[in-house]
């Protein structure tokens, strides 16, 4: 009675299943090569797509605020975008004249740029001559090599040919941001529908919630810092007597900038110091733009962010560059204004599946 039961042994149809085989590393190689290539190759496609979630992710916050005063979501999406059209339009057109005037202006500018630094660098240039004719000397040469300069001239058939096709993808963005606000309710509907049971259903619609309101909280807050950024730029240069149509250009250009986080810094900064060079005789003063831009950045880098956000969307510095080449190697202007929200968004929905909290500290 005290002898102990002999433990039963397990059958063999109970076994526990297989691991599943691994995939070749020359497979994995090679199916990320052709993703790469497909995401370049289908740029006129993805892209509309992506800035349409992109704008609906901006809107949805203002959305929902609207439908708890009782607004359909119908004509709650209609007014959102009708009043980013009109902001956007009203903006454009304060903008054009001071954007056409600097295109305009931009050959002088810069010939008169460089008459300036060539007087800060005359000294280190005539010794350079100097240390050039002793070389050519003493080696005997005494004649250059004719250089052949070739220009190309801007085809005006490819200007012809590419406009409709812009026209094109931004009214494919506009729709696609409309259907977006609209129908994306019901599209993650019909998605869980496709789910087998209840309990998936059900854990899948939490994540796709909690995901989809904090990227939204996530791009509104980044947009909204964003714009107070280029609002504080332009109050900084009409304080310092650039006039108030350059000045809202210029902030209008750190705000798009601000979204590529270290690049769009190191541009603004290189933007700043032309136009505190054109503005300004003394060089001293000629840098006062700048040294604003980097203020602000570094403020809003260093504590603004930070502090509104939380760690929860912090992401590594190292993390942020290789995103930014990336994204922008494969998409130009359009990837660096991407790349952030959508490591944010990989950040999140590692967060939320389990096994995968590991490789979101990854990113952080």
């Amino acid at each position: 009675m005290s002898e102990s039961l002999p433990e039963a042994d397990t059958p063999a149809d109970t076994a526990l299943p297989a691991p599943r085989p691994r995939a070749p590393t020359a497979l994995v190689v090679l199916a990320t090569l052709a993703v790469g290539y497909t995401l370049w190759a289908a740029q006129s496609v993805i892209l509309p797509v992506l800035l349409a979630m992109f704008f609906a992710l901006v809107g949805n916050p203002i959305i929902r605020g609207l439908q708890k005063l009782r607004v359909p979501r119908f004509l709650a999406a209609m007014l959102v975008l009708l009043g980013g059209l009109a902001g956007s339009g009203a903006l454009a057109v304060q903008l054009a004249g001071p954007a056409s005037d600097w295109v305009q202006q931009a050959p002088q500018q810069l010939r008169q740029i460089s008459r300036q630094v060539q007087a800060l660098v005359k000294p280190v240039q005539q010794a350079n001559q100097a240390a050039e004719s002793f070389a050519r000397a003493a080696g005997g040469e005494g004649n250059r090599r004719v250089e052949v300069v070739r220009t190309q001239l801007d085809d005006p058939y490819k200007v012809l040919v590419r406009t409709p096709k812009l026209a094109a993808s931004a009214l494919a963005v506009v729709l696609l941001t409309l259907f977006f606000m609209i129908y994306g309710q019901n599209l993650q509907r019909h998605v869980l529908a496709l789910l087998p049971n209840r309990q998936q259903k059900r854990f899948t619609a939490e994540i796709l919630r909690s995901i989809e309101h904090e990227i939204s909280r996530y791009v509104l807050t980044i947009s909204v810092i964003n714009v107070l950024v280029g609002l504080a730029l332009a109050g900084a240069l009409v304080l310092l007597g650039i006039d108030l149509p350059d000045a809202l250009l210029w902030g209008t250009v750190a705000a798009l900038l601000n979204f590529a986080p270290y690049v769009g810094a190191l541009i603004g900064i290189a933007l700043m110091l032309l136009v505190g060079f054109v503005e300004f005789r003394d060089p001293l003063t000629a840098t006062l733009p700048a040294l604003c831009y980097l203020a602000l950045h570094t403020l809003e880098g260093q504590l603004v962010t930070p502090v509104v956000l939380g760690r929860s969307m912090a992401i590594s510095p190292l993390m942020l560059i290789l995103a930014l080449m990336l994204f922008g190697w494969l998409w130009g202007m359009v990837g660096l204004l991407l790349a952030v929200p959508l490591l944010v968004c990989v950040k999140l929905v590692l967060t939320r599946l389990d096994g995968m909290q590991g490789w979101a500290r990854l990113l952080e």
